[in-house]
């Protein structure tokens, strides 16, 4: 027998990044009772904490949902790991902490996409400052005195410094602010940390908001489905979610409305599974049809990296640094007394913006450079010293998919993301690696002799570049699109503009899902300024 809770306002599902900032804000009316929901535990473990944590949180099942992929043509049939957080604060308790919200044109697109213009970068930047503790203080484009702590990054590499000196070189501005709405440019990346700590969405909003009564939080608790019934003119209205918690089936129902926060792969499957979706899709898996909605699922957008690594003399890198006991030991005394150094590190450390050919008239492609290499995340480093210049596509045109397998809402989705599917990002693909060359043969680097190892400077044709791209590219770990906002007439759209599911009533999906196309840059913060926009129309009522 299936237990029934009492009834709660609002009910979030998924306390990831914009479930933990949802939680705060609706719970910070004393009159709304809000319960929060989480698959994963808290987010008491050590290595979420240390940034370079990050390595034993991704693949690991305490931390992490652990898909992968299906087999990808164009990657030439490769697999690649998924990583989904699964612990309280998501996936900002194991990505990369790098603060970045894209650019001014993605959300002018937004609001054309749209038809809102609420949803235009003027209209957007008072919400990436509402929560916003800039390490510079506030300013026209940034805040202090927010939950969400930026900082600069502690530590530097000469490597790193001299890649940067050749991208300016090659023509690359400098720039200490990514942030400002054109990231053209060359510089280190600022971090979500605060002295040297990881900070992620529970440290920022969800501890704070904890203390209070009127807000209730299940870890360790996964939704099943979605409970849906019919209003009298035939719309169907989300009541609820049946879950499993402590191994015992449980109804909670929600006065006012349910928010899907469980990210991009998450919330699509929850949905699918409780017969919301494509219905063709659903009647293969023998679901009963409660909305034909076709797009739940499509429209799956991610930055796929291309890793090329080039082997250096005459200066330490990351390879070198860590390859024995002292080394290791080293690091470890240099963050323990001063939080600095490379146990202080994001995943990448310098990153730069620029044009992958002359023919595009913004930067639409991003580089992360890191003074270490290995053949893929989470194996061993190189022998040699090396630095890895790994470059994405910001505004892929591939489409790709998730779907459920089965009906069962414990079986992981099929995530086929679809890399590298279209002649345009092809051609990205190539140029981005010709871009690449051409950086790392400045004079600037030319004291460290670089030697191009991966992909190989033997291969030069579009054709070849292509190829060689699907052999070493992976995944950047920022899916999106799966539920997206739209007008009232595409028939692909999801959500209207202010996340709410079209044709029906009390559910809404507010996670990077929700993004009609994918930002210029890291998705962690756009998805917070996203929450922060919907906790505001929650409370409004709009």
């Amino acid at each position: 027998m299936t237990r029934t809770t009492p009834a709660f306002d609002t009910i979030i599902v998924g306390a990831g990044t914009a479930g933990c900032l949802l939680a705060n804000r609706l719970s910070a009316d004393p009159n709304r009772r809000v319960l929060l929901i989480e698959a994963g535990g808290k987010d008491d473990y050590i290595w979420i904490h240390v940034p370079v944590g990050y390595l034993y949180c991704i693949g690991n099942p305490r931390t992490d949902w652990c898909f992968m992929t299906e087999p990808e043509p164009g990657l030439n049939g490769r697999v690649l790991r998924y990583p989904r957080g699964k612990t309280l604060g998501g996936c900002s308790s194991i990505n990369g902490m790098i603060y970045m919200r894209g650019q001014a044109r993605d959300y002018r697109q937004w609001s054309e996409i749209t038809g809102e213009d609420d949803w235009d970068w003027d209209q957007v930047l008072p919400f990436f400052k509402r929560h916003e503790d800039h390490h510079k203080g506030g300013d026209d484009a940034h805040a202090a005195g927010g939950e969400w702590r930026v900082e600069r990054q502690r530590l530097r590499w000469d490597i790193l410094d001299a890649w940067a000196a050749a991208a300016e070189q090659a023509g690359l501005p400098a720039t200490t602010d990514f942030n400002r709405g054109d990231n053209e440019g060359v510089g280190y990346f600022e971090v979500n940390q605060k002295n040297g700590w990881r900070w992620n969405a529970a440290k920022a909003f969800l501890r704070p908001a904890m203390v209070r009564p009127n807000l209730t939080v299940w870890t360790k608790t996964q939704v099943a489905r979605l409970i849906t019934t019919p209003d009298d003119d035939g719309l169907m209205r989300c009541t609820g979610v049946e879950v499993v918690r402590n191994g015992e089936r449980m109804q909670a129902l929600a006065r006012q409305e349910v928010v899907l926060s469980a990210g991009a792969v998450g919330s699509p499957q929850i949905m699918q599974v409780s017969g919301i979706g494509p219905a063709g899709l659903l009647a293969r898996h023998g679901i009963e049809v409660r909305h034909d909605l076709p797009g739940v699922g499509a429209n799956l957008q991610d930055h796929l990296q291309i890793r090329a690594v080039y082997k250096v003399k005459g200066t330490r890198t990351l390879n070198r640094l860590a390859s024995n006991l002292v080394g290791k030991a080293t690091i470890g005394l240099e963050y323990a007394l001063r939080r600095t150094g490379p146990m202080s590190m994001a995943p990448s450390q310098l990153g730069a913006f620029t044009r992958s050919s002359a023919e595009k008239n913004a930067a639409n492609i991003q580089f992360h450079v890191q003074p270490l290499s290995l053949d893929a995340f989470g194996e061993p480093l190189h022998s040699f010293d090396a630095f890895t210049a790994s470059v994405c596509n910001l505004n892929p045109t591939s489409r790709g998919t998730i779907s459920i397998r089965s009906p069962n809402f414990e079986d992981a989705p099929l995530i086929a993301p679809n890399y590298l599917s279209t002649e345009e990002d092809r051609k990205v693909a190539a140029d981005s690696l010709r871009v690449t060359r051409r950086i790392c043969g400045q004079k600037a680097l030319e004291k460290f002799q670089p030697e191009e190892w991966k992909p190989g400077p033997q291969y030069e044709t579009d054709e070849q570049l292509a190829k060689l791209a699907g052999d070493i590219a992976s995944t950047i770990f920022h899916p999106v699109g799966t539920t997206r906002m739209g007008r009232a007439d595409d028939p692909d759209a999801v959500l209207d503009p202010h996340f709410r599911v079209r044709g029906m009533r009390g559910l809404r999906v507010v996670d990077a899902g929700a993004m009609p196309t994918i930002t210029s840059g890291n998705t962690n913060s756009p998805t917070l300024m996203m929450a922060e926009k919907a906790a505001a129309w929650i409370l409004a009522g709009v």
